[in-house]
């Protein structure tokens, strides 16, 4: 059975979902690879679930996050009195996650002189407390993630070789939110849901919110996403249809604010382009067509903006109507189906004289 404990319906996330349960009956080390904020540790623990491991326990560590005169008692344990401060025997991640699954996070910081204990305990499958004189026999699945290319690592000296093969038997790949564009607004209302106080708290956003969010690169991933989501949820609790206007633009990253921006703005030229072509329809539509061909042409290979290229075409649509109407404003402003007033308005904006 397909797990359902990862959201997503996009086709990365399917093949993710059949390759977790296809590994998780394995007790061969796991090496789970992407960018930082795409879920390894949800894969890790998916893994963990569906495996004959699940009575037991997960534990995860962070390997960057621990100082580095601490990792080999906090991965080994040690024994009272093995070094300053050591005042009671203290058990290691190892043991504790004995009949279980480790999760080493972040494997490609773990320092040179603990990959090689490391290394020892996936050959020897036993691990030495500091200070221990007899070594332990430990039964741990070793699933272990990095964001870092440990193959360039391995170039440069930073991870050791043997030490990767050995934790790279099954490799998956956790991919980044831009490869699943498809599950974005169903992540965000997930998430939505988990930061609301209440079940009618949390929001939906509107179209034009989820244009913009299907088009950012989202470079902190889920993680980023997921603060989104509980920052808006705090702010507008319960909200239905949430719209870009309805948010602060610091309430939202640069990114995003750029992608609304340009949204909104296409949107507003396309709506003016529309209101042009409509002018004459039921009328001339010959005129439209005529000054659309003409105007395309004159655009092509131009420089100009967007804007001025409408103001040109609205320029051309308004002199071939009043040629044809032989200057008579009033049966020019039905031909284009305006007031005669906003007419008048146009022809002394743009300076038009037929003379």
């Amino acid at each position: 059975m397909i797990n359902s404990q990862i959201l997503g319906n996009s086709s990365s996330v399917i093949e993710l979902k059949k390759l977790i349960d296809t590994v998780a009956v394995s007790d061969t080390s796991v090496l789970i690879s992407g960018e930082s904020g795409t879920g390894k540790e949800l894969i890790a623990k998916n893994l963990h679930s569906l495996s004959r491991r699940s009575r037991h326990k997960f534990i995860a560590v962070n390997c960057a996050a621990i100082p580095r005169d601490l990792i080999e008692s906090e991965l080994f344990g040690h024994k009272k009195g093995s070094f300053t401060g050591a005042i009671g025997d203290r058990l290691g991640r190892f043991e504790l996650a004995n009949g279980g699954t480790l999760f080493l996070d972040e494997i490609g910081d773990l320092p040179q002189d603990v990959q090689v204990k490391l290394l020892r305990v996936l050959q020897e499958r036993v691990i030495d407390p500091i200070g221990s004189i007899k070594p332990k026999p430990i039964d741990v699945r070793i699933i272990s993630a990095t964001h870092k290319d440990l193959e360039s690592e391995i170039l440069s000296g930073g991870f050791r070789e043997d030490l990767f093969y050995r934790l790279n038997v099954l490799p998956i790949i956790s991919p980044p939110l831009r490869e699943r564009r498809a599950d974005i607004v169903l992540l965000f209302e997930h998430f939505s849901k988990i930061h609301s106080k209440n079940q009618m708290d949390n929001i939906t956003l509107a179209p034009c919110l989820v244009n913009a969010f299907e088009s950012y690169n989202w470079p902190g991933n889920i993680r980023e996403l997921s603060n989104i989501s509980a920052r808006l949820t705090t702010l507008y609790p319960g909200k239905k249809g949430l719209r870009a206007v309805d948010v602060p633009e610091t309430m939202l990253p640069s990114g995003l604010r750029k992608l609304i921006g340009t949204t909104q703005m296409e949107k507003t030229e396309n709506n003016r382009v529309e209101n042009l072509i409509s002018l004459a329809q039921g009328n001339d539509v010959n005129i439209v067509q005529r000054t659309q061909e003409e105007a395309l042409d004159n655009s092509i290979g131009s420089s100009k903006s967007l804007k001025e290229k409408l103001a040109e075409f609205e320029i051309k649509l308004i002199k071939q109507a009043l040629i044809e109407s032989e200057g008579n404003v009033t049966k020019t402003a039905r031909t284009l189906n305006v007031q005669r007033t906003t007419l008048i308005e146009k022809i002394n904006k743009y300076s038009i004289n037929l003379t």
